[in-house]
């Protein structure tokens, strides 16, 4: 994948911008891009770019787009209470302050994970989670990490403990989820289902199956209660009308300031990007990412050789889990969410594979890739300029990734337009826990309804 390459050099930001740029001035713009101020095809384009539409529909949780269904999951996002230790949130890995990522090449929970905490800004747009897919909704991803021993490392008993008992957190859950269930065991001990590799004796197993089978399943709604909160929270997470949408929307109208949203360096890498880098085969659509899953040979963090199955795996874990689309706890067990899981099948040709990531907002995410491999931008496009590194033993890599080889002026000017994928801000209060007055403000209204 040519493209893959282009536009992953893109997001590369060399160092020396101000040096050379192949004779072009600062603030020229490319050929052509300022007459119009774009040429017709190119403006045709780009309309498939921009704007960032709503999120897509959840069928599969009801509460997607629940306001207190949402409140509860931002609570629960920040909530230490959900780890082994007292001291791991969701926020650990996913800072808002660092692009929803946590600045390391590999995730550390509670000890260190095999990839690099992916971003949440705007996921609510990918088909698949996760670098490998392993779950196909935002719900069924948020649960996985609380009983991951190396991530929050806490148990399904204890998020309905949580729940129940703090009398804010019950109020929300109850005005969207309805009533926790009558069977709820009035003493939850911390337990939970084997996972993969585990004995189905071992402790904390061992007590999950001691409860009857109405109380597990009491157990289990509100997890995946909690888990459709912390779902509908993270819906939210979007950022959209960056100076490249406010551009795009101006072509049509003609209007000169929004057509002043990308300046000279923009303009030059948004000719490349749509044209010379080809890096749309990839890194389409509105959030710049076909949500697809693409080996391209990138060297290992050891820089040995890799042994991530990525896709491969991922595929297998998400057919098979309870919580996927088409399962017991999906609100739409038959829809279209479900027939893809249903239909999906695990192929030797995705080994290696990992999804496309989207380009919006790339601010505070490095280091960038599944490992974290490359530090910074500057890395990355070292590594897409020249293909040097590459794994070339790597099971069915993209057999048309080629070396781009842009020159230092291009690649800043890449760098400079990726740069207006930047959207608005969001609201301070919206990425941070809310202050017990706010849920207590929020429970007291529900109850007065």
């Amino acid at each position: 994948m040519a493209a893959a390459g282009a536009l992953l050099a893109a997001i590369a930001c060399a160092d020396g911008a101000d040096e050379d740029r192949g004779g072009a001035p600062e603030d020229a713009a490319p050929t052509g891009v300022l007459d119009l101020p774009v040429d017709a095809r190119l403006a045709a384009r780009l309309a498939s770019f921009s704007p960032l539409p709503p999120v897509p529909p959840d069928p599969t949780n009801r509460v997607a787009d629940d306001p207190s269904a949402a409140l509860l999951g931002q609570a629960l996002f920040f909530d230490e209470r959900l780890s082994a230790n007292g001291r791991v949130s969701c926020a650990t890995c996913h800072d808002p302050d660092r692009g929803f990522t946590d600045g390391r090449e590999l995730a550390f929970g509670l000890a260190e994970g095999r990839r690099k905490t992916p971003t949440l800004w705007n996921a609510a747009h990918h088909r698949w989670l996760t670098w490998d897919g392993r779950a196909d909704s935002l719900w069924m991803q948020a649960l996985d990490p609380i009983e991951d021993p190396t991530e929050m490392g806490a148990t399904r008993t204890d998020v309905a403990r949580i729940v129940r008992d703090d009398e804010d957190l019950r109020a929300l859950y109850e005005a969207s989820l309805g009533a926790l269930p009558e069977a709820l065991p009035e003493g939850l001990v911390t337990a939970r289902p084997a996972r993969p590799g585990e004995a189905a004796d071992a402790p904390l197993p061992a007590a999950y199956a001691s409860y009857t089978e109405a109380e597990r399943a009491a157990i289990d709604e509100v997890y995946v209660g909690a888990g459709k909160a912390l779902a509908a929270y993270q819906r939210r997470l979007v950022r959209g009308d960056a100076p490249f949408d406010r551009f795009v929307a101006a072509l049509e109208t003609r209007d000169p300031e929004g057509l002043g949203a990308l300046g000279g360096p923009e303009l030059r890498g948004l000719e490349i990007f749509f044209g010379k880098g080809s890096c749309t085969l990839c890194h389409s659509g509105p959030n710049f990412s076909d949500s697809e899953f693409h080996n391209n040979a990138l060297p290992a963090l050891d820089r040995g050789e890799p042994d991530d199955a990525g896709r491969y795996d991922g595929a297998a874990v998400v057919a098979a889990s309870p919580f996927n689309a088409a399962g017991p706890f999906s609100d739409a067990p038959d829809g279209n969410a479900a027939r893809a899981v249903r239909t999906l099948r695990q192929s030797s040709e995705t080994y290696g594979e990992f999804r496309t990531p989207s380009l919006r907002n790339l601010a505070g995410r490095a280091p960038f890739m599944h490992q974290g491999q490359f530090e910074d931008l500057a890395a990355v496009l070292e590594f897409y300029s020249t293909l040097e590194g590459q794994t070339l033993r790597s099971h069915h890599q993209e057999q048309i990734l080629r070396p781009v080889r842009l020159e230092r002026g291009e690649l800043s000017d890449l760098a400079a337009f990726l740069g207006s994928l930047e959207g608005d801000p969001l609201d301070s209060r919206r990425l941070a826990a809310p202050t017990r007055d706010e849920l207590r403000a929020a429970a007291s209204a529900v109850r007065n309804r």
